[in-house]
C-alpha cells in the first residue's frame, strides 16, 4: 500500500528550546512514546509577547524549562490544538503563573454518543479538566503584538481539534491533524473518520507548505503531503472493504493482515483506526454488523 512519504529523523533535543523560525521556537516535552513519537511540541510564537501553543503534558522538568524559557516576556495567549493529556493540561498551570487567557475549540468531548455499554477507549488520554476562556469558530482571528493566528476548525483525531495558520506567512500549526513521522490516530467515539476526511479536505486547499506539527518535525511541502496522507487513507479504506469482502468478520482478523508489517505495539491503535473506517463505512451503507458497530462487533459486506 502507498503511504505518504515519512519524515522520522528527527532530534527533539530535550531540555532545549530549539529556534526553529524567526520569531518561534520549540520545546518539546520528555514524554516519548510509541503513541507520542519523541515527545510532544510546545511552541512559543512572538518576541517580547507571545503566545505559547500547546503547553504540553503535566511533567515538572518541562514546565519549568517552559518557564524559563518564557523569562522577560509576557504571555498574551494559550492556545490549545486539542484536549489529549500530552497537549493541554499545563494551559492551566501557564494561566495560574502568567494570567493569560486560554483559547480553544471547546471541551473535550466525544465525536458521538456512545453505543448502550460502549466505553471510550481513549477516555485516560482525555483532559476532561480543560476549560478553555475564549471558545474559537472556524475563521476566528487571534491577535498579538506582532502575529496573527487564523483558526482552522479539523475535527477527526478529536472532536475540538483545531490547527492554526500565522496569517500572511506559509506556516501553520497542525497539531495531530497531520504529521509528519506518521498518520494520525482516529479512534471512536473519541474521533470520527467521517469528520477526519472532511478536514483533510479542507487542508488540502489552505496555501500554507509549512507545518509544525504536534508531535516530529518540520513538514515542508504540506499541501502534496495532506493529498497523499488522504489517497493513503482512502486506500485504508478500501483495504479494510477488501478483507470483510474477502470473509474477515472481526477487527483483530483485518489487523493481522493489513498491518502485518506495523510495529505489533501499535496493533491496538490500528484496530481502532480500522474500527474508524469500519463505522464510517456503516454509516455509507457498505458494510453490515450485528448491532452498533463496536470493536468486538462481526461484521459483513453489503452484496455488490
Amino acid at each position: 500500500m502507498t503511504s505518504p512519504s515519512f519524515r522520522t529523523k528527527f532530534d527533539p533535543e530535550h531540555g532545549n528550546a530549539v529556534n526553529i523560525a524567526d520569531g518561534i521556537q520549540r520545546i518539546t516535552a520528555p514524554n516519548e512514546s510509541a503513541f507520542t513519537y519523541k515527545g510532544t511540541n510546545t511552541y512559543i510564537l512572538g518576541n517580547d509577547q507571545v503566545a505559547v501553543i500547546d503547553p504540553g503534558p503535566a511533567i515538572k522538568n518541562h514546565f519549568e524549562l517552559l518557564l524559563e524559557t518564557l523569562k522577560g516576556r509576557t504571555v498574551s495567549h494559550i492556545v490549545v490544538t486539542h484536549t489529549h493529556m500530552d497537549h493541554s493540561p499545563l494551559a492551566s498551570s501557564l494561566k495560574e503563573k502568567t494570567g493569560a487567557p486560554i483559547f480553544a475549540e471547546g471541551p473535550h468531548r466525544n465525536s458521538r454518543e456512545l453505543h448502550l455499554g460502549e466505553i471510550n477507549s481513549l477516555d485516560a488520554a482525555a483532559d476532561r479538566d480543560f476549560k478553555a476562556d475564549v471558545i474559537l469558530k472556524h475563521g476566528d482571528i487571534i491577535e498579538g503584538k506582532d502575529w496573527a493566528l487564523e483558526t482552522i476548525l479539523t475535527p477527526g483525531h478529536t472532536q475540538n481539534h483545531a490547527c492554526f495558520a500565522i496569517k500572511d506567512t506559509n506556516i501553520l500549526f497542525s497539531g495531530d491533524h497531520v504529521m509528519s513521522w506518521a498518520t494520525s490516530i482516529v479512534a471512536p467515539p473519541d474521533g470520527s473518520m467521517a469528520d477526519y476526511m472532511n478536514s483533510l479536505s479542507i487542508m488540502m486547499e489552505r496555501k500554507e507548505t509549512i507545518y509544525f506539527p504536534g508531535h516530529g518535525g518540520r513538514l515542508e511541502k504540506a499541501p502534496e503531503f495532506v493529498r497523499a496522507l488522504r489517497a493513503h487513507r482512502k486506500m485504508r479504506e478500501t483495504a479494510v472493504l477488501s478483507r470483510i469482502r474477502a470473509g474477515d468478520k472481526t477487527i483483530p482478523d483485518i489487523v493481522k493482515v493489513i498491518y502485518k508489517e506495523t510495529d505489533p505495539r501499535l496493533h491496538g491503535a490500528a484496530g481502532l483506526s480500522v474500527f474508524a473506517h469500519i463505522e464510517d463505512l456503516v454509516q455509507q451503507g457498505r458494510v453490515l454488523c450485528d448491532g452498533a458497530p463496536s470493536l468486538n462487533s462481526i461484521y459483513t459486506s453489503v452484496p455488490v
